[in-house]
């Protein structure tokens, strides 16, 4: 991609129920797809979360992913996940009526309503061919809210939003075709952040974060400007954390 895009470059495939839309994204992109491709549908089969979680995927909730080809340089990439995160927050804000909670952002990239959780969101790479193809999958809890182990969960309609599936994904895709413009390939990469840390969830609060052969626990100072966690830890110093599980408290 080698100019600014808008909202009519965008395309979308709206299916009834597939294994994944991740699934389907990936598929499109091995058969040659350009990208700037959404897949939506009514249900998965086989949907799933962060370090392969399952993904309750009943009608009534939006499940969506955008295919991107090639969207960045590679050292701009990490910060893809927060591109992500201020669409969703943005199209969720938009459907929220005026006096609900707000919706804020907990690192990296899930939308959080009153600290429950409202949205998934994951991003699969795969190189295919000489090109990078990512699936950036979104699942909106509308009007379910599938219970998690992990963290407590809201949906939209249970703040008040009165909207379906379809209407919420057109809010969707115009917030996304949005920041992405905003981010421009990653040459906005500093606008992006300090858009992120503004609607930031738990700035200066303790948190714990899991990493994948430990947990760790200290104050969360922010990110820093390739959106790395920041963790002071006191004495032992700020740590940068590229990913790991966020838990308050």
């Amino acid at each position: 991609m080698s100019r600014r895009m808008s909202i009519d470059d965008f395309r979308h495939e709206a299916l009834d129920e597939v294994s994944s839309t991740n699934t389907i994204a990936i598929a499109r992109a091995r058969a040659g797809d350009p990208g700037l491709l959404w897949i939506t549908a009514n249900r998965q089969s086989d949907g799933r979360g962060r370090r392969g979680r399952p993904w309750v995927s009943e009608p009534g909730n939006l499940y969506s992913s955008l295919l991107l080809i090639d969207p960045a340089p590679q050292q701009a990439i990490g910060t893809l996940p927060l591109v992500v995160s201020l669409a969703v927050h943005a199209a969720i804000s938009r459907v929220l009526p005026p006096g609900a909670p707000p919706a804020e952002v907990k690192w990296p990239n899930d939308v959080m309503i009153e600290r429950r959780k409202t949205s998934g969101i994951l991003l699969e790479a795969e190189r295919v061919g000489d090109r990078l193809a990512l699936a950036i999958g979104i699942g909106i809890n509308i009007r379910h809210r599938p219970e998690l182990s992990q963290y407590p969960v809201t949906s939209l309609a249970e703040n008040g939003a009165d909207i379906g599936p379809q209407q919420f994904f057109a809010h969707l895709f115009a917030a996304m075709a949005e920041y992405l413009a905003i981010w421009d390939e990653g040459r906005a990469v500093a606008e992006i952040v300090d858009r992120w840390r503004a609607v930031a969830c738990g700035l200066g609060e303790k948190i714990t974060v899991n990493l994948p052969d430990r947990s760790i626990s200290g104050i969360f100072s922010g990110i820093d400007d390739k959106g790395l966690l920041l963790l002071d830890r006191g004495a032992e110093g700020i740590q940068a954390i590229a990913a790991g599980d966020v838990f308050f408290g």
